[in-house]
């Protein structure tokens, strides 16, 4: 059981954008077209409350309350139980999956992701979930790294804040420059002896 893939799909669901039922569908990748196909209006309220419970998983995660985020995630697994089955075609093909395919999309897709990122959790801690330094992203991720000090969801936010970061700081030394001539001036003219 790909227990990686299950908490990713936690990550693909907080970072959504859910705004209608085909924000939604988006959210599915082709190997779950069924789910794609199966989904309904009524899916989306439901996925949007539980983005909001995920969210705040990483949340407590990233600001080590690690108990408030095994609270949650223990109440969303009860909320969504898991129900494993083995799904394949033939003896090459047998894998599992942690619900059946009789439950509703949003059972489905969030036992899975539930599951996943409490897997996550126990094997690597809650340390280990990100939310984005970028006040501009504020994307969550999974942190992979192998000193756990990833900041960023991914090297384009990471690029964008150190850049603004290293402009700021140009900045700030042109205005000290322009702060310390403006003085130099000053003290100039105050000590030119007027005639």
């Amino acid at each position: 059981m790909n227990f990686d893939a299950y908490a990713r799909t936690g990550v693909d669901l907080v970072n959504a954008r859910l705004d209608d039922l085909d924000d939604l569908r988006s959210l599915f990748p082709d190997t779950s077209a069924w789910m794609r196909d199966e989904v309904a209006e009524r899916d989306l309220g439901i996925f949007r409350r539980a983005q909001k419970r995920l969210r705040d998983v990483f949340e407590y995660g990233t600001s080590g309350r690690d108990a408030q985020a095994v609270a949650e995630l223990n109440t969303l697994l009860e909320a969504y139980p898991v129900q494993p089955r083995i799904s394949g075609h033939d003896s090459s093909d047998w894998h599992m999956h942690v619900t059946s395919r009789g439950a509703s999309v949003s059972a489905e897709y969030l036992a899975g992701a539930i599951w996943g990122l409490s897997v996550w959790l126990c094997e690597y801690g809650s340390a280990r979930f990100g939310v984005c330094a970028d006040e501009r992203c504020r994307n969550v991720y999974l942190d992979t790294s192998s000193n756990c000090c990833r900041r960023f969801c991914s090297e384009r936010c990471a690029t964008r804040s150190h850049v603004a970061a290293h402009r700021a700081r140009k900045r700030a030394a042109v205005g000290e420059q322009v702060a310390v001539a403006a003085q130099a001036t000053a003290t100039a003219e105050s000590l030119t002896p007027v005639s």
